[in-house]
């Protein structure tokens, strides 16, 4: 793959550097925060060989790449238009200010959590993943704890979570815009080898007469993200009283002598008092209501991950495995991985599409390994029913895991590599509720999964899928009452008599026509079929009655999102035909089969020529 050719077609598809506001990128998506919308070209995006998927929602694009996706960001941000630009780093709404309000306030503490671990991600994976393996080693018996190897590797495995502070403190340091070294000293203070021993010997230390409470830090997350965010309040204070010529030396001289005997005696012990109490409550919902907990983090666990939600829950992971030593979240959340991979290999084993086989066979490999975004967003929601597969028989499995009382014992990103991990309590429970996600969803997927879809082609991008856009009688649109539509000189489709009084998105698209009466709407598609949907006949002679629209122009839409709400009575009861029209005005470009059947709500299938 061409990186550099790569991110310019992105950068070009997203409008140019102009248009950008914000980008950076997590495990497998570029995330961008742009200036107008409209000038993004999703359709195009998604065309590029080499990306997975393009997402849209609360005001940010998510371009899936997979885990190439770093490579692509640094071409990206290194091309010569980006490097000219003055593209912002605060998260920005529409409008070009600050986000306000909750919502703003979460996004940005969200973006804040995900820039502390995004950067070292592939170190903690790493070394999580090797503490794992260590561990299994020394269970079967393949290494002895005093075996050379085994301390060399295990130094390896350990030093990152060991001196976890000193890693977090840079990077919010960097956040936070205050002296990065300075906050890796006083993070290193934390962990420095006399403080942590006294914690281990249970001595209590005075500063000046100020009792010390003796506590360790090591692998410690909330006390050094509240040190560094009390020390960008105390820098610019200090920078702005000591004069320039004594700034070089007393700044960072007076940060250290504030700031590590505050945190050893207050904002330490807070923090740390912080961590175990998140840690007991989220062990006591665990240990009070495993079904509870096993059903929704296996269930939902993905939909967390999505909305970037987990960013927030991976602080409180490490909080458990440091002061307690393990932690319950990651087992179930292992179910909830392996069956969005389970479901990509059902897709890949029903499908006769070739593209979707090489598309649903690598996701399903990437998703054993950890990285579900290309099942996720190439396959599994694209056709829904394996998603709602996925995360029902995750959802069965982390109950398993629930009841079972598994624990991880080190920090490592759920996948098939994580499981030795979970050695301990319950660990055969945890496998076997692993197998049942994995293959379970697999099964399901292959034998329910892609009802509807003949001959497997399942997910051609040059075939889509249009449901009834209303609940009602399908009819053919010759039947229909008005030769403009019957003729079909205004396209292909098909005709309901309406039974409800919603219009749903057929589709998912953009919302490209609307009318000031709201009695149509017109939707294009990823493929650029344009549909019309037309309610009733000479309804626009009511000019707007009976009609309200829930959508605009320019918005996205998913297929069965509520677009306009009418009531077809009325109409009829004005002596106006209520039929419900659904046609593709550029059906010249497309093969298009209608679907007559009243038990099934798919109405057209549209594709390319």
């Amino acid at each position: 793959m061409n990186y550099t050719d790569l991110s310019a077609r992105i950068l070009n598809d997203m409008g140019g550097s102009n248009n950008i506001k914000k980008v950076w990128h997590c495990a497998t998506r570029l995330r961008f925060n742009v200036v107008d919308n409209e000038k993004v070209n999703k359709a195009s995006l998604e065309k590029l060989d080499g990306i997975i998927q393009v997402v849209f929602g609360q005001e940010q694009w998510q371009v899936v790449i997979g885990t190439q996706v770093a490579d692509v960001y640094n071409a990206l941000i290194n091309l010569n238009e980006m490097k000219k630009s003055n593209v912002k780093t605060e998260e920005l709404d529409e409008t070009g200010n600050k986000q306000k309000g909750l919502l703003g306030i979460l996004n940005n503490f969200i973006s804040f959590i995900s820039s502390l671990f995004m950067p070292f991600l592939d170190a903690i994976c790493g070394a999580g993943v090797l503490k794992g393996i260590l561990a299994l080693s020394t269970t079967v018996g393949w290494m002895s704890s005093k075996d050379g190897a085994y301390i060399i590797l295990n130094a390896a495995s350990d030093a990152l979570f060991y001196f976890l502070p000193i890693f977090i403190a840079y990077n919010a340091a960097k956040q936070l815009k205050v002296d990065r070294f300075v906050s890796m000293t006083i993070a290193g203070a934390l962990v420095y080898p006399q403080i942590t021993q006294l914690a281990t010997d249970n001595t209590t230390l005075s500063f000046f007469g100020i009792p010390v409470v003796p506590m360790s830090y090591t692998s410690s997350v909330i006390p050094i993200i509240l040190t560094i965010w009390i020390l960008s309040y105390l820098e610019p204070l200090l920078k702005k009283i000591i004069p320039n010529s004594l700034k070089y030396v007393f700044v960072a001289l007076l940060e250290l002598i504030i700031m590590v005997p505050l945190t050893l005696i207050i904002v330490g012990p807070v923090g740390s008092t912080i961590s175990n109490a998140l840690a007991d409550s989220i062990m006591a919902v665990y240990n009070n209501a495993p079904v509870v907990a096993g059903l929704v983090i296996g269930g939902l666990w993905q939909v967390i991950v999505m909305f970037g939600f987990h960013w927030m829950i991976l602080p409180l992971i490490m909080s458990n495995i440091s002061n307690l030593g393990q932690d319950p979240i990651f087992p179930i959340a292992c179910a909830a991985v392996l069956s969005q991979a389970g479901s990509a290999l059902g897709v890949f084993l029903k499908t006769r599409n070739k593209q979707m086989k090489q598309v649903s066979g690598a996701a399903s490999i990437a998703g054993i390994f950890g990285i579900t975004e290309p099942a996720l967003y190439g396959v599994t929601l694209k056709y829904k029913k394996p998603f709602y597969i996925a995360i029902s028989v995750s959802a069965i499995s982390g109950i398993i895991i629930g009841l079972s009382g598994v624990q991880a014992h080190a920090f490592a990103f759920p996948s098939i590599l994580s499981i030795p991990t979970y050695l301990g309590k319950g660990f055969v429970w945890e496998v076997i509720a692993l197998v049942i996600s994995f293959f379970g969803a697999a099964i399901l997927t292959y034998l329910f999964g892609l009802n509807g879809v003949k001959d497997g082609e399942v997910a051609s991008i040059d075939t889509e899928a249009y449901i009834i856009p209303v609940e009602g009688e399908k009819i053919d649109l010759k039947k229909v009452n008005d030769p403009v539509f019957s003729s079909g000189e205004m396209g292909q489709g098909i005709a309901i008599k309406p039974a409800s009084d919603e219009i749903v998105a057929p589709i998912d698209g953009k919302v490209t026509v609307t009318f000031d009466t709201n009695h149509a709407i017109g939707i294009t598609d990823k493929m650029g079929s344009q549909v019309l949907i037309h309610i009733g006949i000479d309804t626009v002679n009511l000019k707007g009655a009976y009609f309200n629209s829930l959508v605009k122009k320019g918005d996205e839409v998913i297929q069965g999102q509520k677009l306009i709400e009418f009531n077809h009575a009325a109409i009829e009861e004005e002596g106006y035909d209520a039929t419900v029209m659904m046609i593709i005005t550029n059906s010249s470009e497309y093969q298009i089969k209608t679907n007559l059947d009243d038990l099934d709500t798919n109405a057209l299938s549209v594709s390319k020529k």
